[in-house]
């Protein structure tokens, strides 16, 4: 109840009337039945925008800990994250990505639509990274299909480490579902898992338009801070003055 409100009443019409989301695609999401919605990730707005385009209720799997502080600070963020598509990470399972895997499942299991970043986390560069092979996996296992997704221009509405940066006109394109029953039991094959998994980003890419690095992107983030570093650290040495010449 709370998700309709926020999308239809609340928050939705907002985003709609300021910032004007165009779509692509829409008629490649089933209109009932599970499927899986795997998009890029550039920003936390993502997850905003993606849901609005859509008439159906797209959830996602969330860190448990929106929905378990303590106090009323923890109660309007449990009820705001419930409210607007996600779900905790099911703590039963021996790791965060086997709990996930469970959160996902179940809502499969019920024929909604779950989305998924494949990249693990948001491209600090605006460059789209390495499948994760979650999202293989998780095909596999439930039947469902997968729809390939690409937002683009969140990263300018909302870029990495601000809540607002500039206005720009979000887009959001879904591509045609990706079937993947001819490989049927075989969910525990780690070269399909990532065949299947290349072919999703392969698409997410295409209708991204980004530039493709085979690389996680955790790894990249990584790399990127410790140049940055490494680079402050040479700066005092590179504008030391020189001796002139006598």
């Amino acid at each position: 109840m709370l998700y309709w409100f926020l999308k239809s009443v609340a928050l939705g019409p907002l985003l709609r009337v300021i910032f004007r989301p165009k779509a692509f695609g829409v008629d490649n999401v089933p209109e009932e039945g599970a499927a899986i919605l795997a998009s890029n990730h550039l920003s936390y707005a993502d997850w905003l925008f993606m849901p609005l385009t859509l008439n159906r209720r797209v959830t996602f799997v969330a860190k448990a800990e929106y929905f378990t502080s303590p106090g009323i600070k923890g109660w309007f963020q449990k009820k705001f994250f419930s409210g607007a598509g996600q779900v905790p990470i099911d703590r039963s399972g021996a790791n965060a990505a086997e709990g996930a895997m469970k959160s996902a499942k179940k809502i499969l299991d019920q024929g909604d639509l779950f989305g998924i970043y494949p990249e693990g986390t948001r491209s600090h560069d605006g460059k789209l990274y390495r499948g994760k092979t979650g999202v293989a996996r998780l095909a596999l296992e439930t039947g469902a299909p997968v729809v390939p997704c690409a937002v683009v221009g969140t990263d300018v509405v909302a870029p990495t480490g601000k809540i607002f940066g500039s206005w720009t006109r979000p887009i959001v394109r879904f591509g045609p579902p990706l079937d993947f029953s001819r490989y049927d039991g075989m969910e525990n094959d780690r070269y399909i898992l990532r065949s299947i998994t290349d072919e999703i980003m392969y698409e997410i890419m295409r209708l991204s338009e980004q530039e493709y690095v085979d690389m996680y992107a955790a790894k990249a983030k990584e790399l990127s801070k410790e140049q940055a570093k490494a680079s402050k650290d040479q700066a005092p040495h590179d504008e030391a003055p020189q001796k002139q010449a006598s």
